[in-house]
């Protein structure tokens, strides 16, 4: 598979005293969304400064964009990747439509801002003074900024950060589009986990420099040693003990009538529900947790 992205054995360190990155190694399939995952000091904010070309590096060979080392990729590249790496700046006073003219002014672009407005359903508001925007609204605007050039590629850094839960669907929706429809790859470095799992097909996970996982969503998540069963029983408190001395699980009560079962992995979920009918357990539904939160601090505590 094409590689938008390739990073290889890359070491980088601010100082003599503090290393950032330890031989990181990251490959991001062309028309992927990519989650870059990692706690706060992990290395993350360093890697996207090292691939959009605002912190130097020296091991140039090392990290390729469009299969090209970067020492050879910019400026000239910056036309096929938008980049939104801290929070957007606009002029408050101006309109979403002059702000987006502006930019393309600077930056020499020729796209068509009326089609841009569309694709992030800002056209009706596009007269509008940025000052009157929302926050979900100026994000989307700053993405419609980062796709002036019609880029390939867009790098984005926490681009849900600070939002209400309908600002941060509508970025999600967003991204979605404009990942199946135009083709965009998109690599992301978040926090929220729960965007990652709904919005990425591929995700990287990385701990104290260190690339700890890589693979697609499908994968990361066969990977969790394992699982939560969500079932809806009559008389919890009744079954919660039984379960646990009879099958040797953790078994907790979520609410009045939920308990969550955690069981391994290989383990059928069919199977170990079935077996808790035949004990008498009157089950009136199930389904099976994939809870990336607690499998994100497995892989990065095992280490």
């Amino acid at each position: 598979m094409e590689k938008t992205i390739v990073i290889e054995e890359l070491s980088f360190q601010y100082s003599k005293s503090k290393k950032v990155l330890n031989n990181l190694s990251i490959h991001v399939p062309k028309g992927s969304i990519y989650g870059f995952l990692g706690k706060n000091g992990a290395g993350k904010s360093t890697t996207m400064g090292i691939i959009t070309g605002i912190i130097p590096i020296t091991e140039t060979k090392k990290v390729k964009i469009f299969n090209h080392p970067i020492d050879q990729l910019y400026p000239q590249a910056f036309s096929k990747i938008g980049s939104l790496i801290e929070f957007p700046s606009f002029y408050p006073h101006l309109s979403g439509l002059d702000n987006l003219k502006y930019l393309a002014k600077i930056r020499n672009s020729k796209t068509n801002i009326t089609e841009i407005l569309s694709l992030i359903g800002l056209e009706n508001e596009a007269k509008k003074a940025v000052k009157n925007y929302s926050m979900g609204m100026k994000q989307r605007l700053a993405i419609g900024g980062a796709l002036l050039g019609n880029p390939e590629l867009l790098l984005l850094d926490e681009p849900v950060n600070g939002l209400d839960p309908s600002g941060i669907i509508e970025i999600r929706n967003l991204l979605i589009k404009l990942n199946r429809e135009k083709g965009i790859t998109i690599f992301i470095s978040s926090h929220l986990l729960s965007e990652i799992e709904k919005m990425c097909t591929h995700v990287g996970i990385l701990q104290q420099g260190a690339l700890v996982f890589e693979g697609t969503m499908k994968e990361l998540i066969e990977s969790n040693s394992q699982k939560n069963i969500e079932l809806t029983i009559k008389e919890p408190k009744k079954w919660i003990t039984i379960i646990q001395e009879n099958y040797g699980v953790v078994a907790k009560q979520l609410n009045e009538n939920t308990v969550v079962i955690k069981i391994d992995n290989t383990l059928s979920t069919a199977d170990f529900v079935k077996k808790l009918m035949n004990d008498g357990i009157e089950i009136e539904q199930f389904k099976t947790q994939e809870d990336l939160e607690n499998l994100f601090i497995e892989i990065t505590n095992n280490i």
